[in-house]
């Protein structure tokens, strides 16, 4: 080796040295509750401090936690890092940086997650069919069974609803299909118990919107039908969240979802849209013999 290797190595050696003394001591500045959260942050942070010096900037703790920083280390210094890794080294120097803060802002207040709403129980449904059928009007009559249909049956938002015209529900594919348009555009089986109903709904309603009303746009039109289908005060409030959710909930059933996640050890379905785009899309007939179809 020769002597401006040999300088260039010593420089090496000394800078990595400083650069993990500094780390320590911001570490132990922070008080870690724990060897195993005390090691990550040194971790963490002596990586940090080395890419600072590396980039001219002087090891003090606020220019070297600071955002800019700990954001340029994470785009250009941890390129051999997997992307886990480099979430939590992040997640880390964040945390390290509010510990030594003087003047810490208060931490935000957790907010509660939005929860899936509770479905109906096949019991509740009937009832509020039996509500629908009993509506003075022909078609008062069609138009409740029709919000009843559509949203347990196909599992058709609010927004959507007002749009469902009676020749957007077809016999196809040896089921029935709703057609829906609009930005999630796309054809959705009928389960089985809702065929009847809905058919005559749609053969009533022709080219017209199957929950009534001739402007969609108005935001209130199911308002009276969801009123109507809430009188008795032995079934709850009709919601067409919770429609929806009993559509979801008798889907999953079908396709064993829950017994998928059971055995796949996942309990939150944010990769499932990642593994679904890698999947074929399923034909018409396919789809009305997975969702639609008696059981």
């Amino acid at each position: 080796m020769t002597g401006a290797s040999r300088d260039h190595a010593d420089r090496a050696c000394a800078a990595e040295g400083a650069a993990v003394a500094f780390a320590r001591e911001l570490v132990a500045a922070a008080g870690p509750l724990t060897p195993a959260r005390a090691k990550a942050l040194v971790f963490a942070a002596s990586r940090l401090a080395a890419f600072a010096e590396a980039v001219g900037l002087e090891l003090v703790a606020e220019r070297v936690l600071c955002e800019a920083t700990v954001e340029r280390f994470v785009l250009e210094g941890c390129g051999g890092f997997s992307p886990a890794t480099r979430r939590t080294v992040r997640s880390n120097l964040r945390s390290l940086a509010r510990a030594l803060e003087r003047h810490p802002q208060p931490a935000p207040v957790a907010l509660p997650r939005e929860r899936a709403k509770a479905p109906y129980s096949p019991a509740q449904i009937d009832g509020f069919l039996r509500l629908a059928a009993c509506q003075p009007t022909v078609a008062r009559r069609m138009h409740a069974g029709a919000l009843v249909c559509l949203g347990a049956g196909a599992g058709i938002i609010t927004s959507e609803l007002r749009h469902v015209r009676g020749s957007d529900v077809v016999a196809r594919a040896s089921g029935v299909l709703v057609i829906v348009a609009g930005p999630r555009e796309r054809s959705v089986p009928l389960l089985e118990r809702y065929h009847e109903r809905l058919l005559e709904a749609a053969a009533f309603a022709g080219e017209g919107y199957l929950t009534g009303g001739r402007d969609p746009g108005r935001r209130n039109l199911t308002d009276a039908l969801t009123a109507a289908l809430s009188t008795d005060p032995g079934l709850p409030r009709l919601e067409s969240g919770r429609l929806r959710s009993t559509w979801l909930c008798e889907c999953a059933r079908r396709i064993g979802l829950g017994a998928f996640m059971h055995a796949a050890g996942i309990r939150c379905s944010q990769r499932l849209g990642d593994l679904a785009t890698q999947l074929p899309a399923a034909s018409e007939t396919e789809l009305v013999t997975l969702l639609g179809a008696a059981r």
